[in-house]
């Protein structure tokens, strides 16, 4: 069965629009602790100028530093309203495009990026919550996959995960002789660079990790410099 990419996004915009849309204007522009050279506000105008890229087929550069300042550049003076009134708009529009072409590999990626900042600025407003459910369950299983992957293609065995719940992965080639606990959420934050290596040696690894191991940190962004505790 094909996954849902576009209802799972629906209720994703539906979520964040619903954390923001009261907060005022100095919480918009403060920090946001996941991305330091963005604020909260930068993060939605990144958001919503994903999908009018999409919708106006502006992919020169697709996913590239320029691509993405460019879209917090250009809402730079818009009111927030605005911004959020685009978004609904352009985000309705490109899930009809996906669901026009709905097994198209490129929603995965779509999907994990909005994800990501759906907890960046769901840290930054100290308001947590969907952090083990879809999409980031359906997500963070592929990662698992690929990670087995590239352990498999360099020969570095396999890796046994031990999620909350009870949940048991393994991944890789043979049989795993290195055990990890955590919660998907976790995988997901570091390997999407918002773990520094610190913290992911911290988890409950048995034995300690070899150091091809720490992949789980290393497969989509380098580890931040600095711990982030959400």
């Amino acid at each position: 069965m094909t996954f849902d990419h576009a209802g799972e996004y629906r209720a994703l915009r539906t979520r964040v629009i619903d954390v923001v849309r009261d907060c005022d204007d100095d919480t918009l522009t403060s920090a946001s602790p996941a991305t330091p050279e963005w604020c909260v506000r930068d993060v939605l105008a990144h958001l919503s100028g994903v999908c009018t890229d999409i919708v106006t087929g502006n992919l020169d550069g697709v996913a590239s530093d320029p691509w993405t300042a460019a879209q917090v550049e250009s809402r730079r003076d818009w009111p927030i309203a605005r911004l959020l009134d685009e978004w609904e708009e352009q985000g309705a529009n490109v899930e009809r495009v996906i669901r026009g072409v709905p097994d198209l590999p490129d929603w995965n990626t779509f999907l994990f990026d909005a994800s990501t900042h759906e907890q960046d600025i769901r840290c930054a407003l100290d308001a947590p919550g969907f952090r083990n459910a879809e999409p980031i369950v359906s997500l963070v299983d592929n990662m698992v996959d690929g990670i087995g992957q590239k352990l498999t293609n360099d020969g570095a065995g396999s890796l046994r995960f031990e999620f909350d719940g009870g949940d048991v992965v393994v991944t890789g080639d043979g049989d795993p002789t290195t055990t990890v606990r955590l919660s998907r959420f976790e995988l997901f934050r570091a390997a999407t660079g918002r773990r520094s290596l610190a913290q992911v040696c911290a988890y409950d690894w048995e034995p300690e990790p070899r150091p091809e191991y720490l992949i789980v940190a290393t497969t989509l962004f380098r580890p931040r410099t600095t711990d982030l505790v959400e």
